[in-house]
């Protein structure tokens, strides 16, 4: 059997030889250029923190939950509690809002996990274990835009907070001492998340299993009371919380004080934090 071949086919034809020098040429010229450097640790961190900001520009909506959230918070604590545990909404604002404050930030925390757990699902963190960057850039970027997140969460719950009373008696100084310390132990929190993220199936059990573990170490702590009001027993527990620890130093630092012990406690659960679960979160992701 004889093939014909048509004008159309040889045009095809020249035309793939003539492109196939072309082809080697530019691959060879590409070989030969100096490939650009590695990025470091701390661009390809920052490139991915910034990815995050650009996730929040385009689903706006995301900052729901460090804006409405913090605000319904304060208002709802403040005047549900106030007159019944302190006899007065302003003498009991300036007791909870340095607690609620962390109470708020700290429950946010969890939506960490909950990105790193979508990026899975649609296949991206794929990609990114082939690019030659910094093994752990992509989930240190989650945790620096999140510190953003954070940012803000703790200036609109200050700035209601002046709204309705509250008058920090260590004044710009002490205010900005216990923000500082509130990032700094979110994010090393943010840690046990990832690693959540990374471990579980859905968006809907990272959820669940933090709110298990949110929930009692947030509401078992000194944000809401003193503890010597409670029993013995959860005395014991809430004496030794890492939340309790972090409320105290923030309450004291806003007020003008140094709680020496308080925030050396916050730092070093803040380190254990960042040492076990951070080690744990790249296992799994190296291994995912």
């Amino acid at each position: 059997m004889s093939t014909v071949t048509t004008g159309k086919d040889t045009q095809q034809s020249d035309a793939l030889a003539f492109e196939a020098p072309k082809a080697e040429e530019l691959a060879a010229l590409l070989v030969d250029q100096e490939r650009p450097d590695r990025p470091g640790a701390l661009a390809a961190s920052l490139t991915f923190g910034w990815r995050a900001m650009l996730k929040i520009k385009h689903v706006p909506e995301q900052l729901f939950d460090v804006t409405a959230f913090p605000i319904m918070m304060v208002l709802m604590y403040t005047y549900l509690f106030g007159g019944a545990l302190a006899g007065s909404v302003s003498a009991y604002v300036q007791f909870l809002l340095p607690g609620i404050l962390v109470l708020s930030v700290v429950m946010i925390t969890m939506y960490t996990g909950v990105s790193v757990n979508t990026d899975i699902e649609k296949g991206v963190f794929d990609r990114f274990r082939t690019l030659p960057i910094w093994r752990p850039a992509p989930m240190v970027g989650y945790l620096l835009g999140d510190v953003v997140r954070y940012l803000i969460a703790s200036a609109v719950m200050l700035t209601v907070g002046l709204i309705i009373g509250y008058r920090p008696g260590g004044g710009v100084l002490g205010v900005l001492a216990g923000v500082a310390l509130l990032l700094v132990f979110s994010f090393a929190f943010s840690w046990i998340w990832t690693m959540f993220g990374l471990l579980l199936r859905s968006e809907k059990s990272v959820m669940g299993v933090s709110m298990m573990v949110i929930f009692p170490l947030t509401f078992l702590s000194n944000v809401f009371v003193d503890p010597r009001t409670m029993p013995g027993w959860l005395q014991a527990f809430v004496n030794n919380n890492p939340v309790t620890h972090l409320a105290t130093a923030i309450r004291e630092l806003m007020e003008g004080r140094w709680p020496a012990a308080d925030i050396a406690w916050s730092l070093g659960w803040s380190a254990v934090f960042v040492v076990v679960f951070g080690a744990v979160t790249m296992r799994l992701y190296n291994r995912k």
